[in-house]
C-alpha cells in the first residue's frame, strides 16, 4: 500500500496560473490541477479516458461541442480522443483520473496547450 497527502506530493509549476500534482498507480493517474482564473487548457485530446473531478472554484469545461460550467461536486467523463478544453472562470482545483497514466506527463513531455 502507499499513502498520500496532497502537502507531501511535489508541485510542477506548469506556468504562472497552472501548477499540478501527480500521483501515478499502474492503471491510473491522480492529477491535481490548481488553476488561477484566466488559465486555459486550449483544445486538445489524448488517448486516455478523463474523469474530472471540481473541488473548488468555476470551470468552462468543452467537450466535443458540448459547454458545462463546472462547479464544486461536478464530475465529467471525457472519453479517449475526444477534444476538450478547460476555461478557469475563477481560482480553481481539479482532480483528474487518467486511464492508462498518461506518459507525457510521466516523460515531462511541455504541454503546449496550457496556457
Amino acid at each position: 500500500m502507499q499513502a498520500y497527502t496532497w502537502d507531501a506530493v511535489a508541485v510542477e509549476q506548469l506556468t504562472d496560473s497552472i501548477r499540478r500534482r501527480m500521483i501515478v498507480g499502474t492503471n491510473e493517474m491522480l492529477v491535481r490541477w490548481e488553476f488561477r482564473k484566466g488559465a486555459v487548457a486550449a483544445r486538445h485530446s489524448h488517448p486516455n479516458e478523463q474523469i474530472v473531478m471540481m473541488i473548488e472554484g468555476k470551470l468552462r469545461l468543452v467537450v466535443g461541442n458540448s459547454n458545462k460550467t463546472m462547479l464544486p461536486g461536478d464530475i465529467v467523463v471525457i472519453p479517449p480522443d475526444i477534444p476538450h478544453e478547460a476555461h478557469a472562470l475563477e481560482d480553481t482545483v481539479v482532480l483528474d483520473i487518467f486511464s492508462p497514466p498518461r506518459e507525457d506527463f510521466l516523460t515531462g513531455e511541455r504541454l503546449r496547450y496550457l496556457v
